[in-house]
């Protein structure tokens, strides 16, 4: 180590003089210092103060400037060593080598700057502001055949894309192109696997989506299916996960998700269609995810419908219903579910038998499955005859109940009371609140009234006051115990009421007159006070009603 104090010593002042065959016997010192204890050389470097002169040193025509970018990169290695570099300076002149024509250099400063900024998202993102992106991509175009350079792209592309602020950037150059053409050429798992890592945070930006589709990747994507999808070795089973993955994650974007639709007449749609009636747990989960995906809009929902996705997806969830696969079951879930929305799709959804599928699901006991479950039949039940005969099955109504409960599951919990609420206002029928009542569903839409959600509070209201006007008597008690009449009365004294929870408020007051002990609550409370105040409220409907109630009560007392 003594020689490495002279070295350092000499290196100050031939970094001075420029005599390039003193300064390179001194960096081959260095170099060999590194490589035999990097932590000692660095720490002895740090204290010579000689990184101070390296910013002088990284010139473009010099001869040991790739030697002089290869000490930074060895000595970035250390955490200890990154401020120290960039307080020495050395980041400007590095990224300006980034325009050397010299491959050797390229693949040092390269090296230099993935060291100094490692796991730091500050300094990255101060290389993206310096435009390194653009100038990557040109290199990754020009140096293609170079192994080690384009590597170094690689690495410098997956550390850059993490960030938010450089999908921009990567955008406006042909990244997609580039990589796409580099991924073609590939035949090695590793190297291609190193690609994906690029792609995977790059594909999350729906402008990038599109260039990678029309780049070709999806048919470099299919490709790897088909090779790898009767595989059992490990390798070919990630990379199947990895592709099949990536093809879901290009149709997340509109754009991109309709170019490969094409009217339901696409090669890739059709493909894909192909995945789910497959043996491979893999490729079910991301044709049936794929089809969610597809489902976006109403005329791709109907077109699918029309040509007999449904039976698919059913026959795909009947072989998970015993001991089946969760993840499969909430993609395929999730695809029935999107495809209900359009109106036209319901009573075709019906008669095909999905809701007999789906209730099969009804013992699961996982929250994303019972999630997409009640999605799917809130779904479907628009129809009067449907929802009729939905709300008179105790076991679905029991579960719903139970799952009205779920206090650790948000989700599942809203969805329950949605659908309970749904099934009445759809039925309008007196057996199915005779259901609910029975299975002690009445207190949950009760507390649906109180939800922070406008929509929950006013499905809920609307379902009472149909209970009210339909089925008062059994249901008395219930309503009592959960205190509705207290509930409206507060819901209409807060100022920050929307003017349809204070109408149907005031509906459900007068249904509720048909019941004594619940018409005494309403005298107990005054509500006559809060309901003359709204008469003259701004909202024509909440004003005309209140004149009603107002009468009503006046008449009643």
């Amino acid at each position: 180590m003594d020689n490495l104090s002279d070295t350092l010593k000499k290196l100050k002042i031939t970094a001075v003089d420029r005599t390039e065959d003193c300064l390179e016997g001194c960096l081959d010192c260095l170099l060999q210092a590194l490589a035999q204890n990097n932590t000692e050389t660095s720490e002895k470097i740090q204290g010579s103060g000689i990184l101070q002169l390296f910013a002088n040193l990284l010139m473009p025509q010099s001869s040991c400037t790739a030697k002089v970018a290869n000490i930074i990169a060895e000595v970035a290695k250390n955490e200890f060593m990154r401020i120290p570099c960039v307080d020495a300076g050395l980041i400007s002149p590095l990224v300006q080598l980034l325009n050397s024509k010299d491959q050797e250099v390229l693949l040092q400063t390269g090296r230099a700057l993935g060291n100094i900024c490692y796991d730091s998202h500050s300094l990255q993102a101060q290389l993206i502001n310096m435009g390194v992106i653009p100038t990557l991509v040109k290199l990754l175009g020009i140096h293609c055949h170079n192994a080690a350079l384009t590597e170094m792209c690689l690495v410098a592309f997956g550390n850059l894309a993490e960030l938010e602020s450089s999908k921009e950037q990567f955008a406006s150059t042909n990244i997609a192109e580039e990589l796409v053409k580099l991924f073609k050429k590939q035949i090695e798992h590793d190297k291609r696997e190193m690609i994906f890592e690029v792609l995977a945070p790059l594909a999350e930006n729906d402008a990038i989506k599109l260039q990678l589709v029309e780049a070709g990747l999806v048919e470099c994507l299919l490709e790897i299916v088909q090779q790898k999808v009767d595989s059992d070795k490990e390798d070919d089973i990630a990379e199947l996960k990895t592709a099949s993955d990536l093809m879901v994650l290009l149709l997340l974007g509109d754009e991109s998700m309709q170019k490969l639709f094409e009217g339901g007449k696409g090669s890739v749609f059709q493909r894909v269609l192909s995945w789910i009636p497959s043996n491979n747990h893999q490729l079910q989960l991301a044709g049936a995810l794929a089809i969610a995906n597809f489902a976006r809009n109403d005329g791709n929902c109907i077109h699918m419908v029309d040509n007999g996705i449904v039976e698919k997806l059913m026959d795909l969830l009947d072989r998970h219903v015993e001991d089946g696969n969760v993840t499969v079951q909430h993609a395929a879930l999730s695809a029935l579910r999107n495809l209900a929305i359009p109106v036209v799709n319901k009573a075709k959804m019906l008669s095909a038998g999905v809701t007999e599928t789906v209730l099969k699901f009804l013992k699961s006991e996982m929250p994303p499955v019972q999630f997409k479950l009640l999605g799917t039949l809130r779904m479907l039940i628009d129809a009067q005859e449907a929802a009729e005969q939905l709300g008179k099955n105790a076991k679905l109504v029991e579960r719903l109940v139970e799952w009205c409960e779920a206090k650790d599951h948000a989700g599942v919990m809203g969805e329950s009371n949605r659908l309970l609420s749904a099934l009445i206002r759809h039925s309008k029928s007196k057996d199915v609140i005779k259901t609910i009542v029975q299975s002690g569903g009445i207190k949950h839409l009760v507390t649906m009234a109180t939800s922070e959600h406008v929509i929950m509070q006013n499905e809920a209201l609307v379902a009472l006051a149909l209970i009210a006007a339909l089925e008062l008597g059994p249901a008395e008690k219930d309503l009592e115990s959960a205190k509705l009449v207290q509930i409206l009365h507060r819901l209409l004294a807060d100022e920050r009421s929307a003017p349809e929870i204070k109408y149907n408020s005031m509906v459900l007051i007068c249904a509720l007159m048909g019941s004594e002990s619940l018409y005494k609550e309403v005298q107990d409370l005054a509500f006559l006070d809060v309901v003359s105040k709204l008469r003259s409220h701004e909202n024509k409907s909440v004003a005309q009603q209140a004149s009603l109630t107002e009468q009503r009560l006046t008449v009643e007392s």
